[in-house]
């Protein structure tokens, strides 16, 4: 029943229906995002628990660990009856853990067959090719996408995937992919301290395209931060919890993917799909990137 999924549902364009609350698996993999997870049984539970909670979208990608957590996700949940795993391409782990660009046609490739051999799958639900970093590592990077985004959507015509999605983009960049392939949904950086796709937001909106928020409570400064504790000291909640329940209230197709290591942490960042913000509340909070 997609009516009790956390946080409601939405149904992306070309059909797909998940729940509006999902679970980002990078926290999954070891300190650094390298490595095996540190506690195995937990990260498993966490999985599995989140399944038992609604959640059926979970996003992840082959260079966490590499390679660790999307195994992980194989081993607790395949055959992934009622689940959407989505997970991007576009980089690689170094020897010393770093996250190095990985975009040619070629690497892509062999991204997307990493990705398929490591969940087990015979084709993904979806990929996002993630394309911008910048000084701060999450922001939009100028320059054209046609040539990683082509080589997705070829993969995609072979049967390899069945929808595509951007990660860390500009409008225009957006706009660049769609003339090349159907794309699903949008993945930035964006919470209550750090707006400016408002505007994008809406547009895929009407499109029926959705849009992923990452990084919450990232990029505060001590004031913003200050103004989100005193609210949630208010309603007395989390700011964790209060966070996430203003991006829930931005639009109908933002959909929510926290992650954790934890399976308390995981039930609180669920609740928080039933939390509702008083209006005091949310002109408090929308006044925090003024």
């Amino acid at each position: 029943m997609t009516d009790n999924l956390p946080g409601g549902t939405f149904t992306m364009a070309g059909g797909r229906t998940v729940a509006r609350m999902g679970y980002g698996a990078m926290q999954l993999a070891g300190p650094g995002v390298f490595g095996p997870p540190t506690d195995r049984a937990e990260a498993t539970a966490v999985l599995r628990t989140a399944v038992e909670l609604g959640v059926n979208h979970i996003d992840t990608a082959d260079f966490y660990g590499p390679h660790f957590t999307n195994e992980l996700i194989r081993d607790a949940l395949a055959p992934y009856d009622g689940l959407h795993i989505v997970t991007k391409v576009g980089s690689v782990r170094d020897k010393d853990g770093g996250w190095p660009h990985a975009r040619s046609p070629r690497q892509l490739r062999e991204q997307v067959e990493s990705n398929l051999r490591t969940l087990g799958v015979d084709v993904l639900d979806v990929v996002n090719l993630r394309v911008g970093g910048g000084a701060d590592g999450h922001s939009p990077v100028p320059g054209s996408l046609a040539e990683p985004f082509g080589a997705l959507a070829e993969m995609r015509e072979e049967g390899l995937i069945r929808d595509l999605g951007v990660s860390v983009v500009s409008a225009d960049q957006v706009a660049e992919a769609q003339s090349i392939a159907p794309v699903v949904t949008v993945q930035n950086w964006y919470n209550v301290a750090h707006r400016g796709d408002e505007g994008l937001i809406e547009s895929l909106a009407r499109q029926g395209v959705s849009y992923v928020p990452f990084w919450p409570l990232g990029g505060f400064s001590p004031v913003q931060s200050g103004t989100l504790d005193r609210v949630a000291r208010q309603l007395g909640e989390t700011p964790q919890a209060v966070a996430l329940a203003w991006l829930l209230h931005q639009s109908p197709n933002v959909l929510l993917i926290p992650g954790t290591s934890s399976v308390a942490h995981l039930k609180e960042n669920v609740a928080a799909a039933e939390l509702t913000l008083p209006a005091d509340a949310l002109s408090e909070l929308d006044s925090i990137a003024t």
